[in-house]
Parts: structure tokens; C-alpha cells; sequence
């Protein structure tokens, strides 16, 4: 068994390969160091695309109920634009922040 390794070790053509292989896993401009900070990068916006995907369906649910709720809008009216009815009197309470 022992000569049976040596024998593809003593060979040219394996050390032509490992240093082949060491040259890609080491020096080449797409070594292993890379491809691992791309394919982090890759995980970070795959996160970031399903977090904006889940914001827009938000999103949109709540421009929906704007569009066609009437109650929705008006609530939305008041807490926003701090808008009010003839007869109503509105107060801006403004808390200080702690520090």
C-alpha cells in the first residue's frame, strides 16, 4: 500500500496539479478569499430584496385601504396632516425627549 501511494507521488503530473490547484485556491483572482466575500455579499442582498419585497406588500396593503376605505383615510388624515373637522378643536401634545 505504501508504494502504491508513492508511485502517484513521485509523478510529474501530480505535482503539476496540486500546484495548479494551489495557484486557483490561493493567487488567482477568483481564489477562495473572494468567493466567500461574494458569496456573503450575495446572502446580505438576498436579505435585503426579501425585507424590501415584505415592505412594498405592506406597502401596498395600506395605500389599498387608503384608496377605497374611507374611515382608513380620514384616520390617516388626522394622525398625519393633523387635519380636523369644522366643529373640532385639535391639540398638538409634543413630548421632550430624555436624554
Amino acid at each position: 500500500m505504501k508504494y502504491f501511494f508513492l508511485k502517484y507521488i513521485n509523478n510529474r503530473y501530480f505535482y503539476t496539479g496540486l500546484a495548479f490547484v494551489i495557484w486557483l485556491a490561493f493567487f488567482d483572482s477568483d481564489n477562495l478569499r473572494e468567493q466567500m466575500k461574494l458569496s456573503n455579499k450575495i446572502e446580505r442582498l438576498n436579505e435585503k430584496k426579501h425585507f424590501y419585497q415584505s415592505e412594498i406588500k405592506k406597502n401596498k396593503s395600506s395605500l389599498n385601504a387608503l384608496k377605497y376605505d374611507t374611515t382608513q383615510l380620514e384616520k390617516y388624515a388626522r394622525e398625519k396632516y393633523f387635519m380636523k373637522k369644522d366643529n373640532e378643536d385639535v391639540y398638538v401634545i409634543i413630548h421632550k425627549k430624555e436624554k
